[in-house]
C-alpha cells in the first residue's frame, strides 16, 4: 500500500497517447482471456494475465497507484502483446492499444525524468533500433552488412568458442542472429511483369529486417505472386514499418514511420499492398487508426490500410494456379504467427495453400497458435520467458514427426531457428511462400 503522504509522488498517465478508458472499461473481468495468454499459461499468475495488466491500467488512470509502481512497468514489459486475448474476448476489447499506449507513458515518463531510465544495454539497444538503423534503411543495410561480415570472416565462430559472448551477457542475444544472404538485399526500385496473362497489380512491402536477412523469402514471394498473374512493384522510398517502434512505446516513431510509407505507395493504381511478415502486417493495417487524430494524413492512412494484404491472405482469395505447382513428399507441421492469426485473424488460408501442394503432409500440432517468445524484441529484453515459450513450441513441434516447420513471419523464423539450433534438431523452419515457391519451380530443397 502507497501511503497517504506519498499520492503526490505517483506518476499518472499525461500528455499524449493515454490509454482509452473507454477500452480500459469495456473489460468486464470475465477471465475468458486467460486460457489463451502466454505468459499466464507459463506463471498461472493473475497479474501475468490480461485481466490483470488492465487492473493495473486502471489503477493507474484512476490514480490509486502510479506508473512509479515496479508490478505496473513490470507487466507492461513482460506481455508479449500477442493480441490472443482479443481474438478470445467476448467484450471485443482492443488490448494492443491500451497496451502500446501504457508503454508509451512509461517511456514518455522516463524521457521526461519522472522515471528511472533503463539500464545501459537496454538503452543503446532502444537508441540504436529505434532511433537509428530502423529509421534510416541506409544504416540498416550498412549494419546488416557488418554482420555478414562478421558471419563469414570466422569472427562469429571466434566469438562463440572464446566466450566472449557469454563474459558479455550477449550469446543467447546472438544466437538470434540470422544467417544473412550472401546477395543480401532486394533492391527497390524495381517492377517485375507477371508471367503470362497480367490479373493483378500489387505492391511488396520490402521493409527492414525482410529485404536483408530474408532477402530470399521476398525473391520466392516476388516469383509466386508473378506465377499467378501479379506485375510485383517494389516502391523505392518505403521504409520500416515501425511494428517495432508502436509495440517498444514509441508510437511518435511509428507514425512518422506510417507517414513514409503511405506516401511511398500513393499514386500506383494498386489492387493491394502485399506483405510477407505478419508482425508488420498487423501494424500496417493499423495505420488508419494510429494516424486517426491527425487530420492531414487519417484518411489516407484509411485508404492504405485497406489496400494492406498478407501474401497468404492475398492468395488464398484469388483463383490460386493450382496447374503448374510440382509435388513436394515433405511432412510440414505450422506455426501460427501471433499477429497473422490473433491480429489480423488469418488462420484458415495458410493451411489451404499447403494443401493445395501435391505431395505434402500436414499435420497440426497442438497449440499452433500459441505465442513462440519472439515477439519484436522480447527474446532479447526477456529471454528467460521468450525460452521456456520458444521450448514449449518446438516440443509440440517435434511431436508431429514433421520435416519443417512453416512459419510466415522473421521473428517467429528466428525464434524457432535458434532453438532448434540449441537442441541440435534437423528440422528445418521455412516461409509459407519459400514452400509454394519451390513447388512452382519442381525444386525440393
Amino acid at each position: 500500500m502507497i501511503a497517504e503522504h506519498e499520492i503526490s509522488a505517483r506518476v499518472p498517465f499525461s500528455g499524449a497517447d493515454i490509454p482509452s478508458d473507454a477500452v480500459i472499461n469495456a473489460c468486464v473481468h470475465c477471465g475468458l482471456c486467460l486460457s489463451a495468454c502466454p505468459t499466464y499459461r507459463e506463471t498461472g499468475l493473475e497479474q501475468y494475465s490480461p485481466r490483470g495488466r488492465i487492473y493495473l491500467m486502471k489503477a493507474v488512470a484512476d490514480g490509486r497507484i502510479g506508473m512509479e509502481s515496479e508490478v505496473f512497468q513490470e507487466q507492461m514489459g513482460a506481455c508479449l502483446n500477442c493480441r490472443a486475448c482479443e481474438a478470445v474476448c467476448p467484450s471485443g476489447v482492443l488490448y494492443g492499444q491500451i497496451l502500446e499506449s501504457s508503454r508509451t507513458q512509461i517511456e514518455q515518463a522516463r524521457s521526461g525524468g519522472r522515471l528511472a531510465p533503463h539500464p545501459w544495454p537496454v538503452r543503446l539497444l532502444r537508441f540504436g533500433a529505434f532511433g537509428i538503423l530502423f529509421r534510416r534503411l541506409s544504416l540498416f543495410r550498412l549494419f546488416s552488412r557488418l554482420m555478414w561480415l562478421y558471419q563469414k570472416s570466422g569472427a562469429q565462430t571466434l566469438a562463440r568458442r572464446s566466450g566472449l559472448l557469454q563474459a558479455l551477457q550477449l550469446n543467447e542475444t546472438e544466437a538470434l542472429l540470422p544467417p544473412i544472404s550472401d546477395r543480401f538485399s532486394v533492391p527497390q526500385g524495381q517492377t517485375f511483369p507477371a508471367e503470362g496473362h497480367e490479373r493483378f497489380t500489387v505492391a511488396l512491402v520490402t521493409g527492414c529486417i525482410m529485404s536483408t536477412a530474408f532477402a530470399e523469402v521476398h525473391e520466392a514471394t516476388i516469383r509466386v505472386l508473378r506465377k499467378n498473374g501479379c506485375t510485383v512493384i517494389l516502391p523505392p522510398a518505403q521504409g520500416c514499418c515501425g511494428a517495432l517502434h508502436a509495440h517498444g512505446g514509441d508510437l511518435e516513431g511509428a507514425r512518422a514511420l506510417a507517414r513514409r510509407n503511405i506516401a511511398a505507395f500513393e499514386g500506383l493504381g494498386l489492387d493491394a499492398i502485399i506483405v510477407n511478415a505478419a508482425g508488420c502486417g498487423s501494424t500496417l493495417k493499423e495505420y488508419g487508426h494510429l494516424l486517426h487524430d491527425d487530420p492531414q494524413w487519417a484518411s489516407r492512412a484509411g485508404r492504405f490500410a485497406a489496400r494492406v494484404k498478407d501474401v497468404t491472405e492475398f492468395l488464398a482469395a484469388i483463383d490460386l494456379n493450382v496447374a503448374d505447382l510440382r509435388p513436394l513428399n515433405v511432412t510440414v507441421t505450422y506455426q501460427e504467427p501471433c499477429h497473422l492469426a490473433h491480429a489480423q485473424r488469418i488462420s484458415a488460408q495458410p493451411r489451404m495453400l499447403l494443401r493445395a501442394v501435391p505431395g505434402l503432409t500436414l499435420r497440426e500440432m497442438q497449440e499452433s497458435s500459441l505465442c513462440c517468445g519472439s515477439a519484436g524484441i522480447y527474446n532479447v529484453t526477456r529471454p528467460e520467458m521468450a525460452a521456456r515459450l520458444g521450448e514449449r513450441k518446438l516440443e509440440h513441434a517435434a511431436a508431429t514427426g514433421a520435416d519443417i516447420i512453416v512459419t510466415a513471419n522473421p521473428g517467429c523464423h528466428l525464434q524457432l531457428e535458434s532453438g532448434l539450433r540449441r537442441r541440435g534438431s534437423a528440422i528445418r523452419v521455412r516461409h509459407i511462400v519459400e514452400v509454394l515457391d519451390e513447388a512452382y519451380r519442381g525444386t525440393e530443397r
